[in-house]
């Protein structure tokens, strides 16, 4: 009988983190049994069918909940106006993309080939929708009280720079202005959209009858707006 002679085992060397579990243990402060649903919060549409519009569509309302209980406990004396425009703030897709370019979340982004020709890594509308997916991946395998730590200590610059007065919208500051002067409410209107579907630009006008009218771009409807009501207040000064 031969005897096959047979090397002894090695122990078993442990496989590098991979690059997503690297960044959700460093970056989001967790470590997940199962990583599946941060590498799909990371994914574009671009790159597969599993990606991470679904999870943007739960975690813009987690991260709605949190900020909202911890604007009420920071703040318990602003009435209810005040943590509107506090809320709105926060939540923005603007804030969402800064929360997410200073986690790195670009180096890890998934993408197909014509989205990163398009630089959809840097867009602000991408980023935003991600850290959103990302929030929801927290918030389905480790719960709420995971979510509600990562959006406390992501968010708490942009909260410190909001601890004065709450910030008025340029929008709710123009529809004062059109009724202190008995005008009809300021009309926006998209007079133009351009860029990839992953990235668009938005061009609004906004119009307060004869007292004039202005433009302003943004990365969706809502930013438009947002920028053209504050390109008419400043004329209207």
């Amino acid at each position: 009988m031969d005897v096959v002679h047979r090397r002894p085992l090695r122990p078993h060397r442990e496989r590098p983190l991979s690059a997503v579990r690297s960044f959700v243990e460093e970056k989001l402060g967790a470590s997940p049994a199962n990583i599946k649903p941060f590498e799909r919060a990371l994914t574009h549409p671009s790159h597969g069918r599993e990606h991470y519009q679904r999870l943007e569509f739960l975690g813009d309302r987690v991260l709605g909940l949190v900020i909202a209980e911890w604007l009420e406990e920071r703040f318990p004396r602003d009435p209810e106006g005040q943590l509107s425009h506090r809320l709105t703030s926060l939540v923005s897709r603007a804030t969402c993309a800064d929360v997410g370019m200073a986690l790195g979340v670009p180096a890890v982004l998934r993408l197909g080939k014509q989205a990163r020709d398009d630089n959809a890594a840097r867009s602000e509308n991408v980023v935003g929708d991600v850290v959103e997916a990302l929030i929801a991946a927290l918030y389905l395998e480790l719960g709420l009280d995971a979510a509600r730590t990562f959006i406390r200590r992501a968010w708490e610059p942009h909260l410190a720079v909001l601890g004065g007065e709450a910030p008025r919208h340029p929008k709710s500051l123009l529809h004062e202005l059109a009724e202190a002067r008995r005008r009809r409410s300021p009309v926006y209107e998209v007079v133009k959209s351009s860029g990839p579907s992953h990235a668009p630009t938005f061009t609004v006008r906004v119009s307060l009858g004869s007292l004039g009218e202005a433009e302003g771009v943004g990365p969706n409807k809502q930013e438009a707006e947002k920028a053209a009501a504050a390109a008419l207040l400043e004329k209207l000064k």
